[in-house]
């Protein structure tokens, strides 16, 4: 029976002796040999820790390599690789940890005390105990059920309007037909590599290129943090043939003194996404021979799911393209009703690399996928010539840095200040990180408390992008007639 989880056996029986994996800081590389018998030792030692199939192995840990042998070894077990996002606060952690639920928490020494705070059956720290564990286990593949396409290999949490995480579900079938969409998209072959600098708790660092370029036998870089200079220069020292980053990231490289006299020769191209790309960077990048290719994805679904054609980058601004291969498009009014062209409507995908739904959370996933098709609760438009636009995003998020913001979960932790009455979260404009957090809030009758107090309450509570940027002090928040809050009208006022 076909094993849909082992990607790694078929490289190494192919090309042994080709590089797969290596981590700059330290100095490490993998071959393709090499990598798989550490994911067989590790897929040895997390089975006698009693991992089975279905249970979730997670990592609380910077970049870093052992996290591709995580995401492998439970590919190959049927275990499910849960990376948690290491800027979370450790309340918020606790939240999500309790929903996945854990047998493993595989974590690094930054944060040994945050983890072993986290319920689990284990707790293995990267290095020294790793290692050992590592090589206490054998090489031979263990005994295990094949993974069928529609297990779950991945679960990625992401804060949901509500406030409350949820951890989207992603198979085996979604991580192999985007990694068929991303090469018949941008042509991937073994002879590619990546430079991952965007966190490994994210689709953009995990699925945009890293595991594409996996499945294609082809090369990963893994840096612990993004560092401009050190893109630079190992673009040119490693040849590296493909990016991915979001628009503040380039904008990073382009300020670096190494940007202009670096070889950039061997890259064919540029992924960038989170954001919309500023016409100027555009413009510096294309001066150095370099060429964007913009598009559209979401975690749930892809997440490579629109690309720009290169040659329309400049004749279709601010167009997120065409449709990739094994994806279906349509944008609809508020009754499902496909809208005509150049009419604004909600996007709507399908097709087989829409996620499994929200683990543990029926409610999300019915309300998300019906009929077959993911509602994304973006707002977009399709001219003429097929072009898809983003009209606007979904209703409140915002985009800080090409991290989401979702002013639901931030009003939440406002509320747990007893001096403030009501609040509202909105996302302005910033030179740096393209949108910031911006606190509306009303105090109860004579009760006192400063900007500085607000803004330490949250960054106890929250990770750093998500801590509102300035406060604005209000006697009341606008409210229509049914109670809820005008946004517009906030927005209109305080949003610039």
């Amino acid at each position: 029976m076909l094993h849909h989880g082992d990607w790694l056996s078929h490289w190494a029986a192919r090309s042994p002796q080709s590089e797969a994996l290596f981590e700059p800081e330290t100095g490490r590389r993998w071959t393709y040999a090499q990598l798989h018998a550490r994911v067989m030792r590790l897929s040895n030692a997390l089975q006698q820790k009693g991992v089975k199939r279905g249970d979730r192995v997670s990592v609380l840990a910077q970049n870093c390599a052992e996290q591709f042998e995580s995401l492998f070894a439970c590919l190959y077990l049927g275990a499910i690789h849960t990376p948690y996002n290491w800027r979370l606060s450790k309340y918020e952690l606790a939240d999500v940890n309790n929903d996945a639920a854990p047998r493993v928490v595989l974590h690094d020494a930054e944060f040994a005390e945050t983890a072993r705070g986290l319920k689990a059956d284990a707790h293995v720290q990267f290095g020294p105990d790793y290692e050992a564990l590592l090589e206490k286990s054998p090489t031979t593949p263990p005994a295990v059920t094949p993974s069928r396409l529609e297990d779950v290999g991945i679960i990625l949490y992401t804060s949901g309007t509500t406030g409350r995480p949820k951890g989207a579900m992603l198979s085996l079938q979604q991580l192999i037909y985007n990694s068929h969409n991303t090469a018949l998209a941008v042509g991937l072959s073994s002879s590619d590599s990546t430079l991952v600098f965007l966190p490994l708790f994210h689709t953009g660092g995990l699925n945009c290129l890293a595991t594409p370029i996996f499945h294609h036998g082809g090369r990963v870089l893994v840096l612990k943090k993004f560092d401009a200079d050190k893109v630079c220069e190992l673009t040119e020292k490693e040849h590296i043939t493909a990016h991915m980053g979001v628009p503040t990231t380039f904008e990073g490289v382009a300020e670096s003194k190494r940007f202009k006299t670096t070889d950039f020769s061997s890259v064919r191209f540029i992924l960038v996404g989170g954001a919309p790309c500023p016409l100027s960077l555009l413009e510096t990048y294309k001066s150095r021979g370099l060429q964007f290719k913009q598009g559209f994805g979401m975690t749930e679904v892809g997440p490579n799911d629109f690309s720009l054609p290169a040659d329309k980058t400049f004749a279709k601004m601010g167009s997120i393209g065409l449709p990739n291969f094994y994806l279906a498009a349509r944008v609809v009014d508020e009754n499902g009703v496909d809208v005509p062209t150049n009419t604004v409507g909600e996007l709507l995908l399908s097709g087989p690399v829409v996620c499994a739904g929200y683990f543990h959370n029926e409610a999300a996933t019915k309300a998300a996928i019906k009929d077959g098709w993911f509602h994304t609760g973006d707002l977009a438009r399709k001219d003429e010539e097929g072009f898809y636009f983003i009209v606007d995003r979904k209703k409140d998020m915002f985009i800080s840095g090409g991290e989401n913001v979702y002013p639901a979960e931030v009003e939440a932790v406002l509320l747990q200040r007893s001096e403030i009455a009501e609040c509202s979260v909105l996302g302005i404009p910033d030179a740096k990180w393209g949108e910031v957090g911006r606190a509306i809030v009303a105090l109860r009758g004579g009760a006192t408390l400063t900007e500085e107090q607000v803004l330490a309450h949250c960054k106890e509570k929250l990770a750093r992008y998500k801590v509102p940027k300035n406060v604005v002090f209000v006697p009341s928040l606008p409210r229509n007639a049914s109670g809820k809050v005008l946004k517009p009208v906030l927005k209109e006022q305080f949003g610039k």
